[in-house]
């Protein structure tokens, strides 16, 4: 019964644990893409500002970038990858055994 109830514990600390990290790294990435959406718009404005005065024979598409930046991925999406790499480095811990991960990574994936 001790083993069990030691078990149990060190599961919830790490599911604590993982989980509060999780969040953290989501919100961290959720205002880095923010700020790289606004520091585009700003970039953005400024060109469409400078291209009034841009000579005659420019390229408007040279000026704006041709490439997009890549889009961010979907935050359910990515929150479940971070969380199914912090399972990861858990079991490859040690921390975590074969069947404790394998039940994780199906409340993860639904």
């Amino acid at each position: 019964m001790p083993r069990l109830i030691r078990r149990v514990a060190r599961t919830a600390a790490v599911a604590g644990t993982a989980t509060a990290v999780s969040h953290r790294v989501s919100r961290r990435q959720s205002g880095r893409w923010a700020q790289q959406q606004q520091d585009q718009q700003q970039s953005r404005q400024e060109q469409a500002g400078q291209q009034t005065g841009a000579p005659a024979g420019a390229d408007p598409a040279a000026s704006q970038g041709a490439v997009p930046p890549p889009m961010p991925p979907d935050d359910e999406m990515g929150r479940k990858i971070d969380r199914l790499k912090e399972l990861g480095e858990l079991k490859a811990q040690g921390l975590l055994t074969e069947q404790e991960f394998a039940a994780e990574k199906q409340k993860v994936l639904g």
